[in-house]
C-alpha cells in the first residue's frame, strides 16, 4: 500500500544512487561540510561487484578524506595478464597490462599506488565514512520523480519496503542512477559514443586455484578452440568468469566451462551468482541540465578496460563536482562556477572513451579502424590530464590533453606535483597533502604571504599561503620551482581539488592586486 505526505523536507544536495561514485560524491560533499542525502533503491551492494581496480588517483582521493583502503593481496605493483590454454595447461604468453607504456619515470608520481578491491568491500567503506561525516543515507529509497525550476529542484521519494512516499526539495542533484538514468532520460540527455558493444554473462564462483596467482598475474585469457573467454581475481578468493555470449545457462553448464577454462575436469566449484551486462560505450552530450548534474555511468559509460576508466572516472567526477557545490553553497563563489564541471570532466570521458578503442581489447569494434589516435600512457591519462576551463586561467590550446606527469612542470590545468615534503615539525609528508580545503597560493617568496591574506580579506575566501623552504621544505631546494615552473621568485594557485589554476614566474609590481583578479576569475568570486 502507498501511503503519501504532502510533508516536503529540504537538503542543499540530493544524491541520486548510492553505489562507487555516488557514495564517493557523499563522502566528498560531507567533507567539505555540505549537508546532504543519498538515497539507493537496493538495501545494499550488488552481491556480484563490478568493478574492482582503483588507480593511484582514486586512492589520492580516498586519502584525502581519510579513507584508507585495505591492500589488495596482489599488491601495489602493476598486475599482469596472460593468455593461456588454461590455467593448469600451457601458459602462451604475456603481454603487457598498459599499453603505450613510456620510460620508467624520472619521479614518484604519488605517495600512494593503485590496489585492487572488490566493489562490495569497497562501498561498505565509503557508507561508513560517509555517515561519519553526517551524510544521511537512505538505503532501500527511490526517486520517482522530480521537477525543477530556477531556485531548486522538487523531488518524490518512495521507500521501497512500505511504499511510503514524501517530498523533498533540494538547492542541486547530483543523478548517479547509472548507465541507464532514469534521470537523464527525463532530462532529455542524449548520449554518443561507440554504443552498444555486445551483451555478456559473468559467472561469479569460489574454487581452490589461488596458487595460479602465485606468478603474479591476475588475469587470464583464455584461448581454446572452443573457449575464449576472461578469467580474473578479486584477490579474495572470489573468481569470475567473462562470457562473451547473451545464453541462458544451467548451474551444471557453468561449472563445466568454469572447470575447462582452469583446466581440471574434477574441480570442485562452488557457484555465487551470475551477472548480465552491456558491454557500451556512450557519453552524455552535456553533463548537466539547470541544477541536475550527472556523475559517473549516468554521464559516461565505458567498457571494462585496463586502465580502470569506468568507475575511477566517476569517483573524479564526483571530487572535481563537490568542491564546486561547496563553495556555491557556501556563498563564496558564484553558481557559474558550476558550469566549469562540464567543461572539465566531459572532455576527459571523451578521451578515455578514445583511448579505449585505440587500443588493442577494444580496436576490433570500430566499424571504421583509426590509426591517427596515438595510445597514452596510463599514467597520463590517470594523473596527467589536463583541464581546460573558466577555472583554470593560462590552460593554452598548444598543451596536450594529457601526458605523464613528470612531462608536465606545474602548468595551469594540470594536477599539482606531488613532492616530498617537511614540515616545520619535522614530519614527512607531500605537496599533495597540502590541498583539499580552501585555495593554496605556494611559493618561495615571503613578498606572496601579505598578498595572500589581502586577496582572502577580499574576495572572502579560504586562501593559505604556503611559504616554501620555510613552513614546508623539500630536500632539494630546486624541486619546487621545478616540478611547480615557479622559478624562485613566482607562485603558483592550487585549486581545492589539488589542480593548478595559475601560476606565475616573477613578483608583479602589485602582487595582491594581480592575484585578486586572478582568484575572483577562477573561483567566481567577488
Amino acid at each position: 500500500m502507498t501511503t503519501t505526505t504532502p510533508t516536503t523536507e529540504t537538503t542543499p544536495v540530493l544524491v541520486v544512487g548510492g553505489s562507487l561514485v555516488g557514495l564517493s560524491a557523499a563522502v566528498f560533499l560531507a567533507w567539505h561540510d555540505v549537508p546532504l542525502v543519498v538515497v539507493e533503491k537496493h538495501q545494499g551492494s550488488s552481491p556480484h561487484p563490478r568493478a574492482i581496480g582503483y588507480t593511484t588517483r582514486t586512492l589520492e582521493l580516498f586519502r584525502q578524506v581519510g579513507i584508507e583502503v585495505p591492500r589488495s593481496a596482489q599488491g601495489s605493483g602493476t598486475p599482469r595478464r596472460a593468455r593461456v590454454e588454461s590455467l593448469a595447461g600451457k601458459w602462451i604468453e604475456e603481454y603487457p597490462w598498459s599499453p603505450g607504456g613510456g620510460p620508467k619515470p624520472r619521479v614518484t608520481y604519488s605517495p600512494v599506488g593503485a590496489t585492487a578491491i572488490a566493489q562490495d568491500e569497497l562501498e561498505p567503506i565509503l557508507r561508513d565514512r560517509a555517515r561519519d561525516l553526517g551524510a544521511d543515507l537512505r538505503l532501500g529509497t527511490e526517486l520517482i520523480r522530480f521537477t525543477q525550476d530556477d531556485d531548486g529542484v522538487s523531488a518524490t521519494l518512495r521507500r521501497r519496503g512500505d511504499g511510503h512516499e514524501h517530498g523533498i526539495r533540494a538547492q542541486y542533484v547530483i543523478a548517479a542512477d547509472g548507465a541507464t538514468s532514469p534521470i537523464r532520460e527525463a532530462l532529455g540527455i542524449g548520449r554518443e559514443g561507440e554504443g552498444l558493444l555486445s551483451v555478456q554473462r559473468s559467472i561469479l564462483f569460489t574454487a581452490p586455484i589461488d596458487h595460479y596467482l602465485e606468478k603474479g598475474v591476475v588475469q587470464f585469457e583464455i584461448a581454446q578452440p572452443d573457449l575464449q573467454v576472461f578469467l580474473t581475481t578479486y584477490s579474495d578468493g572470489r573468481w569470475v568468469l567473462m562470457l562473451g555470449d547473451d545464453v541462458d545457462r544451467t548451474e551444471d553448464e557453468q561449472k563445466t566451462l568454469v572447470r575447462q577454462a582452469v583446466g581440471i575436469p574434477d574441480l570442485p566449484v562452488e557457484l555465487i551468482t551470475t551477472g548480465r551486462f552491456e558491454l557500451a560505450a556512450l557519453i552524455a552530450k552535456r553533463f548537466s541540465a539547470g541544477r541536475v548534474f550527472l556523475a559517473g555511468d549516468a554521464a559516461h559509460q565505458l567498457p571494462p578496460n585496463r586502465g580502470g576508466f569506468g568507475a575511477n572516472t566517476g569517483i573524479d567526477d564526483a571530487h572535481n563536482l563537490a568542491w564546486k557545490l561547496a563553495a556555491v553553497l557556501s556563498g563564496q563563489s558564484d553558481p557559474r562556477l558550476l558550469d566549469t564541471y562540464d567543461a572539465e570532466r566531459r572532455p576527459i570521458a571523451e578521451l578515455r572513451h578514445e583511448q579505449i578503442f585505440a587500443r588493442a581489447d577494444y580496436k576490433g569494434y570500430l566499424t571504421t579502424p583509426r590509426s591517427d589516435v596515438p595510445v597514452l600512457d596510463d599514467n597520463a591519462i590517470e594523473l596527467g590530464q589536463l583541464y581546460r576551463s573558466d577555472a583554470v586561467a593560462g590552460a593554452g590550446p598548444e598543451l596536450p590533453p594529457a601526458q605523464r606527469p613528470d612531462e608536465w612542470a606545474g602548468q595551469p590545468g594540470t594536477r599539482a606535483p606531488h613532492l616530498p615534503i617537511t614540515t616545520t615539525d619535522g614530519r614527512g609528508t607531500s605537496t599533495l597533502d597540502l590541498f583539499g580545503r580552501g585555495w593554496v597560493l605556494l611559493s618561495q617568496d615571503p613578498r606572496w604571504a601579505p598578498a595572500t591574506q589581502q586577496t582572502a580579506d577580499h574576495l572572502g575566501l579560504p586562501v593559505r599561503f604556503v611559504h616554501v623552504g620555510a613552513e614546508v621544505d623539500t630536500t632539494d631546494p630546486h624541486a619546487f620551482p621545478t616540478a611547480f615552473g615557479t622559478g624562485p621568485q613566482g607562485a603558483t594557485l592550487v585549486r581545492p581539488d589539488g589542480y593548478i589554476a595559475w601560476r606565475t614566474t616573477d613578483v608583479p609590481v602589485s602582487p595582491a592586486e594581480t592575484l585578486t583578479d586572478v582568484l575572483a576569475r577562477v573561483a567566481a568570486a567577488g
